[in-house]
């Protein structure tokens, strides 16, 4: 990119407590051109668990910004549908047709767990809102039969209590896109749906049922008390909040994938975890990277005159 450079504008310094919120750290990178442009890292949190923490310098840069990119415009109702097709069987399977008995009964099982605890789950607030149990359980797994066996291992890993708690408050992606189209910004996205649905969609049939396996198998030790959860939502969120890029939390709230390798794994389990870990790595960060980079070059030097806004998961950025 010639004349912009991108430093981080931070606010702050690690391992000092912020008292003001002027000087919490960000998730803030600005393209150094006239006018600048700007990266900002985002989470997949809901907006009003970080929003307050987000320094005035990013808000600012928001504001002034003319045209706001995401990484797939979450706005679109084309986004949402070619997402659900996206993650469907072909016309006429169903998961117990594919599935190994055994997955599917013990998948089966685990749902209506989910199902049965959901309630308990939801917050005062949630209830306060109109969301009922039953309603959230069938927005998320209603139509769990008809996913690929990949996607019902991202929504199992996704069905736990402290997600659940999450729902129904727009997440910061989403909430930016929706800030944008009120302040009537120009928006757009630098990804295609298909460029982030493929390459889940191209693990081999072994390593998809491994997965699930594994997925359940921590799910239901979680359930049985014999498992904690590495890292959470909240660490997430406290990550965030503080300015801390770290890289093992963000990369894995950016891939949206669960991390396979595990110390206690047999030596050929080990392989298949490293073999379907290091697939998502290279589809799901390194290449996505490449190409992201390649789009928002060209944006910028297309629109030489326009000031920027990219808001992209933070994973990514900590890896541009």
């Amino acid at each position: 990119m010639k004349d912009a450079r991108a430093s981080n504008v931070r606010h702050g310094m690690a391992g000092t407590r912020a008292t003001k919120q002027s000087e919490l750290n960000s998730f803030l990178w600005t393209i150094k051109k006239d006018p600048p442009s700007y990266f900002f890292g985002t989470i997949h949190v809901p907006y009003t668990r970080v929003w307050d923490f987000i320094p005035e310098n990013s808000k600012k840069a928001f504001h002034e910004s003319n045209i706001v990119y995401f990484e797939l415009d979450l706005t679109d109702p084309y986004t949402i549908s070619a997402l659900t097709s996206c993650q469907l069987l072909p016309q006429g399977e169903n998961l117990q047709d594919v599935l190994p008995k055994d997955i599917y009964r013990r998948l089966k099982r685990h749902l209506e767990y989910v199902k049965l605890m959901m309630p308990s789950w939801m917050t005062p607030d949630q209830r306060g809102k109109g969301l009922y149990a039953d309603y959230l359980f069938n927005a998320i797994a209603g139509n769990w039969e008809r996913k690929r066996p990949v996607w019902v291992m991202l929504m199992v890993n996704s069905l736990t209590e402290a997600d659940i708690k999450t729902r129904g408050v727009p997440v910061l992606d989403l909430y930016l896109a929706q800030e944008a189209e009120r302040m009537r910004k120009r928006t757009g996205a630098v990804e295609k749906v298909e460029e982030q649905c493929h390459p889940l969609n191209g693990l081999n049939f072994s390593q998809v049922i491994f997965a699930l396996n594994q997925t359940l198998l921590q799910q239901e030790s979680l359930r049985a008390g014999s498992l904690q959860v590495p890292y959470t939502t909240e660490d997430l969120i406290k990550h965030y909040n503080c300015g801390d890029l770290n890289s093992i939390i963000f990369n894995h709230d950016t891939s949206q994938v669960p991390n396979f390798n595990n110390v206690t794994l047999p030596p050929s389990e080990q392989t298949t975890a490293q073999e379907i870990d290091s697939y998502f790595r290279q589809e799901l960060i390194y290449k996505r990277n490449e190409r992201m980079g390649r789009r928002v070059k060209a944006l910028l030097e297309e629109h030489p005159d326009k000031s920027f806004f990219f808001a992209f998961g933070a994973g990514e950025l900590g890896l541009f």
